[in-house]
């Protein structure tokens, strides 16, 4: 069984006009929503072999702060093709994977993450938000045979709905 992780980055500041979009930083209410969503990850014991991460500065921040909640201790791969690609393309993220990591979380941006969730969702979703995170599990042992193995979604999580669980 091979499960991802795709997360998509925090909540970023469109206020500072005079940086490039690519280095625009993490809010304070984005850091605030991650914690939320690593709260349930902590709670349902779900760790990670594997994380993969945009270079933009929001991304990679956001797969820091996961990093580190969920005492991850390899290095983030560090793939500036995330910033860029389409849904279709995500998945040639896992060919190469060593078949050791049982689940890897790829942080990254919409539209593509978004894309390439609905091709396994059973109700497609208008929009990832900010720090949502959807789990996906594959019937192999094999990262390369993730493309045609049978899957399940083990959750589709939005820090909203989290936020209205604590009133």
């Amino acid at each position: 069984m091979k499960t991802i992780y795709v997360v998509r980055h925090a909540k970023s500041s469109w206020d500072i006009s005079d940086i490039p979009d690519i280095k625009r930083p993490l809010l304070e209410k984005g850091k605030k929503r991650t914690k939320k969503v690593i709260d349930y990850l902590l709670e349902n014991g779900i760790q990670v072999d594997y994380i993969i991460s945009s270079h933009a500065v929001r991304a990679l921040d956001t797969a820091k702060i996961l990093a580190h909640a969920l005492k991850y201790q390899d290095e983030i791969k560090i793939d500036s093709h995330l910033y860029f690609t389409d849904g279709d393309s995500i998945i040639d993220q896992f060919f190469d994977l060593p078949d050791r990591y049982k689940s890897v979380m790829i942080v990254g941006h919409n539209p593509a993450l978004t894309d390439f969730i609905n091709h396994y969702l059973d109700t497609p979703i208008d929009n990832l938000p900010t720090s949502g995170i959807v789990s996906i599990s594959f019937d192999t042992g094999r990262w390369d045979k993730v493309p045609s193995a049978a899957h399940k979604v083990n959750f589709v999580l939005f820090p909203k709905e989290l936020e209205k669980k604590d009133l």
